[in-house]
């Protein structure tokens, strides 16, 4: 079987689960309970797997297999403890044979399933270790959502689980599995509508800010990459798909929404990231600066933050070493210039940085204006790139990718209008990856090229008082064909004088009808004189 149809039958397999809960509560609700248990069965496989690989040095050829050899090597008490030993040093946990989720599987097609051995499991896991902690919180396995009573309920998560089993994941590699986890989310956003931009952002915006922010570094072992709005950790994890050496990547990623921030550690795991190599936080990122105490700054940071998101700009933060040198603070009712420069703060010298926001910070003015001409001033907007609209599931509007660079030669910026590179979609509008190409070519050519992208210096900058609005500097006006006036004229009166033939052969078809009856002889002469008036 190729990687693709094992990817398709995988993604198949999982979206079938989705099905069995869909009509019970909204994709918002289900997908922590579907994402959370396919990520219990992927702990709990892999763990199976490590036991017979450490007991037998060979993969097992069916899980069930591997249950029956742990099994077996825990009955001898001296050997086992060595073992788990081990097995805890290499997987951050620990499971009992009872409770993986080969046996709750073998239970629920036995109608012999027990839900408080599952939540045991999921305790179990987030006591383990740190990186675990409060992991499944969100899965509520007693919820009245799952159905009347205790019964209906616990056959719901049965019936999940058996669902979710038939998924091979013995047999798939990380990078399958963590594919089918990405398709899984992205389909969440699009049934979660608005609620999708706490969670997610669409590949091809993802894309494109990863391929931009990597340029030049992806041969760099130990690349960092941070992301302080990091939502599900799918704009972290891109960078892994354009490094040369991506085993060696240090993700950093912070998120306000607990659910969602559980749902990025989940991500990080099915993607085969070690828990050394991630280090991501569950806070908010404006009101209190991280990381603070270990690496600080990254040579990629990437963003997609909530677009004109309120926050406190209380005056304490004029001292805040992210926002002390611009002199004002962005306005309480727009934070976007405060990620803007909580993320350009953690940029290294050498790194580069990429951030979707909406159009306005081009060109508003008062505090935002200020801020804007200090970042101008001193080199940092490398290029402003126009996306189209509708891209997002969570608004319609059209936004704008600001790159930054910390220090650099020159001050001249890039402008980029890419508001007509996409396809018409059902729900939202599409970037191919030939859209994304175009503008990845344009912004690596780096100069003028017309209706499409322009080379601006900072003295033109500065006469347009630093105003970053796109159509100030890049016309992609289309001129309209000049119309030929007497040609126009001709075609007129020829369609005239086709009227008026038209006209006269009808009155001559009415003239041949005839009728005995009076009165409709009456109407049919009438109608005749009107037309012929």
């Amino acid at each position: 079987m190729t990687e693709i149809e094992n990817s398709k039958d995988l993604i198949s397999v999982l979206w079938s689960g989705a099905d069995i809960l869909r009509s019970k509560m909204d994709a918002n609700e289900y997908k922590d309970y579907l994402l959370g248990i396919v990520f219990y069965k992927y702990l709990s496989d892999s763990f199976l797997i490590k036991v017979y690989d450490l007991l037998y040095d060979e993969k097992p050829s069916t899980l069930k297999d591997a249950v029956e050899a742990y099994k077996e090597a825990l009955n001898d008490e001296e050997s086992s403890e060595e073992l788990k030993k081990q097995l805890a040093e290499e997987c951050h946990y620990v499971m009992e044979p009872e409770l993986t989720y080969t046996h709750f599987a073998e239970e629920a097609r036995n109608n012999s399933f027990n839900r408080e051995q599952l939540q045991k499991g999921f305790n179990n896991i987030e006591q383990s270790d740190p990186i675990f902690a409060d992991l499944f919180a969100d899965i509520d396995l007693y919820s009245n959502r799952l159905g009347t009573g205790d019964q209906k309920q616990s056959d719901t998560v049965a019936s999940l689980i058996k669902e979710i089993d038939k998924a091979d994941l013995l047999n798939s590699d990380a990078e399958i599995l963590g594919n089918a986890y990405e398709y899984l989310i992205g389909q969440f956003a699009s049934e979660t509508g608005k609620k999708a931009g706490e969670f997610y952002t669409p590949q091809a915006v993802s894309k494109i800010l990863t391929r931009i922010a990597i340029s030049g570094q992806e041969d760099k072992i130990g690349l960092s990459v941070y992301d302080p709005c990091m939502g599900s950790g799918s704009l972290l994890l891109n960078a892994k798909k354009y490094a040369d050496k991506p085993k060696y990547i240090k993700y950093y990623g912070q998120e306000l929404n607990t659910s969602t921030y559980n749902l990025a550690r989940m991500n990080m795991f099915l993607h085969g990231i070690a828990a050394e190599n991630q280090k991501l936080r569950n806070g908010d990122t404006l009101d209190g600066d991280w990381p603070t105490g270990e690496e600080t700054d990254f040579d990629m940071v990437l963003m997609n933050p909530p677009y004109s998101a309120k926050w406190s700009a209380a005056a304490g933060f004029l001292q805040d070493e992210r926002f002390s040198d611009y002199g004002v603070l962005a306005p309480k009712s727009k934070a976007d210039y405060a990620f803007l420069l909580h993320g350009l703060y953690h940029l290294k010298s050498s790194g580069t940085m990429a951030i979707v926001l909406p159009h306005g910070v081009l060109f508003r003015g008062a505090a935002e204006g200020k801020i804007r001409e200090k970042l101008l001033r001193s080199g940092n907007i490398y290029a402003v790139i126009g996306l189209p609209a509708n891209l997002f599931y969570n608004t319609s509007i059209p936004t704008c990718i600001i790159v930054l660079k910390k220090h650099r030669d020159g001050r001249d910026v890039l402008f980029i209008d890419a508001s007509k590179k996409f396809n018409k979609g059902k729900k939202q509008n599409e970037m191919t990856d030939a859209h994304i190409d175009e503008v990845l070519a344009l912004y690596s050519k780096r100069e003028t090229v017309e209706g499409e992208a322009v080379l601006a210096s900072f003295d033109e900058i500065e006469k347009n008082d630093f105003n970053l609005n796109i159509p100030r500097y890049v016309d992609n006006f289309e001129k309209e064909e000049e119309i030929d006036l007497d040609a126009l004229l001709k075609d007129m009166e020829k369609t005239d004088d086709e009227l008026k033939q038209v006209h006269g052969e009808f009155v001559s078809l009415l003239k041949e009808l005839t009728s005995s009856d009076e009165a409709i002889m009456s109407s049919l002469n009438e109608l005749i004189g009107r037309m012929e008036r």
